[in-house]
């Protein structure tokens, strides 16, 4: 039984607030120990305000946190199907808890490690804020799986920190044999790949 502490009982509240994306207004319930618990942060924003999405696409969120990229794009596509997917089953749960809040009735979490979960859906839009220390063999990984889930034509977007934008240009490079600098903002970069066949 967690120790009865008025500070830490405080701080076990579900933190909660409102935003606006894309011109939605929204409300995320978190908590801390997600990523950018108190507010939607930089990187997430230029990547939905970079992100070139059909009202019937059908969209991947990877990392999903607590459903910031992938319930804005349920919303932008509501004729479509979101899946958001993380590893943390906490995320997941207010992933999901996010959707049904905003409305986004065509969006829904899973617990995965990546795409591993997924059998055979595909995908228009694939959408990652990448983390900082993913790790060169994870991210071979994610873009390797994005490519096969991708439809013909689909693209995978990314928003990394500056300082992987050049890892990013030559994987991409590599793994789809393109890429596309969408914006460079201080600190993070939007890029996408194409699946091309």
């Amino acid at each position: 039984m967690p120790a009865n502490n008025p500070l830490t009982n405080k701080l076990r509240q579900p933190l909660s607030f409102d935003t606006q994306l894309q011109s939605f207004p929204m409300k995320f319930h978190t908590t801390w120990g997600l990523f950018s618990p108190r507010e939607v942060d930089e990187g997430s924003r230029l990547l939905l305000d970079h992100v070139d999405i059909a009202d019937n696409a059908d969209c991947f969120d990877l990392g999903c946190g607590y459903g910031v990229l992938g319930i804005t794009l349920a919303k932008m596509a509501p004729n479509g199907t979101t899946i958001m997917a993380d590893k943390d089953f906490v995320a997941v749960d207010y992933a999901n808890e996010n959707a049904k809040l905003n409305r986004a009735n065509n969006a829904k979490a899973i617990l995965s490690n990546g795409m591993e979960q997924l059998k055979d859906e595909k995908f228009d839009v694939i959408v990652s804020n990448i983390p900082a220390k993913v790790g060169n063999e994870m991210l071979t990984i994610f873009l390797q799986d994005a490519l096969h889930h991708l439809k013909p034509n689909g693209q995978f977007y990314v928003v990394t920190i500056n300082g992987l934008r050049q890892f990013m240009k030559r994987n991409f490079n590599e793994t789809f044999g393109n890429y596309k600098k969408h914006k460079q903002g201080k600190n993070y970069t939007v890029a996408s790949a194409k699946k091309l066949s």
